[in-house]
C-alpha cells in the first residue's frame, strides 16, 4: 500500500502544475499562495494533532530555522511558482523543477562536504542538459534568442527556494518530526504572505474568483500539500528516503501527461527527451 501512496503522491504533485497554471491566470501570486497555505495550515494542524498528538513548542534555537523554512519553502517558492506559471507551460515548468534533487546534491557537497563522485557529476550534467532541451524546445541556440525568459527565471527561482528550504530543514528535521516542521513552515509562510496578499487586492478580488480557481486552490492545499507531504514522509518512515525518493522522478512525467490531457499542451520530442534526461540525472545524482 505504501508504494501505491507514493505513486499517487507523485501524481498529486504533478497535478499541482496544472492547478497552478489554472489559478495563475485568475489570481495574483501572493493571494494564491496565501489562500493555498491558509487552508493547508488548518488541515496540517489537524494532522499533527491526529498523528503526532499535537504540535510541539519550538525551542529558542528552533524559531529562526522554522521562520526561514516558511520564507523559503512556502513564501518564496509558491509566489515564484504561481508567477512563473503565468507564462511557462505546466509541462516545461515541471521539467525545470525536477532539477531540485540535482541542485540539492550539488549544494550539499559544497556546504556539508558530501561526496560528489563521477556518477553524481554525470547526473547533474544530464539533468541540466535535459532542462535546457525542454526550455529551448530542442534548439539550445534559442537560449540566447528569448527562449529563456522572465517566467523561466522565476521557475528556476523555485528550485533555489526549495533547495534552501531542504538544506535549512535538514537540521531542524532531526529535532522535529517532518510533519511538525512542515506545519510550522506553513504557519510562518502564511503569516508572511498575509500583508503582500492584502496589498495585492485579495480582499476586493476574492468574491470574483471562479469555481475553477477555488477548486485549484483547494487541490493545492489538500492534495499538493497535506496529503502529498503526509504520504511522502510516511513512505520515508516505512521504506526509507532512498526508495521513497525514486518516486519523485514520476512527478514531471505525471505533470506532462496531465498537462496534455487537461490543458491541451503540446507533447513534443524535446519535452519527452528533456524529462528523460532530467529524471535519469536526478536518479544518478541521488542513487547511493
Amino acid at each position: 500500500m505504501i508504494y501505491v501512496k507514493l505513486l499517487l503522491t507523485a501524481v498529486f504533485w504533478g497535478g499541482t502544475f496544472i492547478a497552478g497554471r489554472i489559478i495563475a491566470a485568475d489570481i495574483g501570486p501572493f493571494s494564491g499562495a496565501f489562500l493555498r497555505f491558509l487552508f493547508a495550515s488548518a488541515l496540517l494542524l489537524v494532522c499533527t494533532q491526529t498523528i503526532d498528538g499535537g504540535l510541539p513548542r519550538l525551542t529558542r534555537s528552533q524559531i529562526i530555522p522554522a521562520i526561514l523554512l516558511g520564507l523559503t519553502g512556502v513564501f518564496a517558492y509558491n509566489v515564484l511558482f504561481l508567477a512563473g506559471l503565468k507564462t511557462v507551460p505546466a509541462g516545461r515548468a515541471s521539467v525545470i523543477i525536477a532539477n531540485n534533487p540535482v541542485f540539492l546534491a550539488l549544494l550539499s557537497a559544497l556546504f556539508f562536504k558530501e561526496q560528489l563522485n563521477l556518477k553524481k557529476v554525470t547526473g547533474i550534467l544530464l539533468s541540466l542538459t535535459g532542462a535546457i532541451i525542454a526550455i529551448t524546445r530542442g534548439d539550445p541556440a534559442m537560449i540566447w534568442q528569448g527562449a529563456f525568459g522572465h517566467g523561466e527565471v522565476l521557475i528556476f527561482g523555485c528550485v533555489a527556494s526549495w533547495v534552501s528550504y531542504s538544506l535549512i530543514g535538514k537540521k531542524l528535521m532531526h529535532e522535529l518530526s517532518p510533519l511538525a516542521a512542515v506545519t510550522y513552515s506553513a504557519l510562518f509562510g502564511t503569516a508572511f504572505l498575509l500583508l503582500p496578499a492584502g496589498l495585492e487586492g485579495l480582499s476586493g478580488d476574492i468574491c470574483r474568483y471562479s469555481f475553477t480557481t477555488w477548486m485549484g486552490i483547494l487541490y493545492l492545499s489538500l492534495f499538493g500539500t497535506v496529503i502529498g507531504f503526509t504520504w511522502f514522509y510516511e513512505g520515508i518512515k516505512t521504506i526509507g528516503p532512498t526508495r521513497s525518493g525514486v518516486f519523485i522522478n514520476f512527478v514531471p512525467v505525471s505533470a506532462i501527461i496531465l498537462a496534455c490531457i487537461m490543458l491541451g499542451e503540446e507533447l513534443d520530442v524535446s519535452l519527452v527527451l528533456g524529462v528523460f534526461l532530467v529524471t535519469t540525472g536526478a536518479f544518478l545524482t541521488n542513487r547511493p
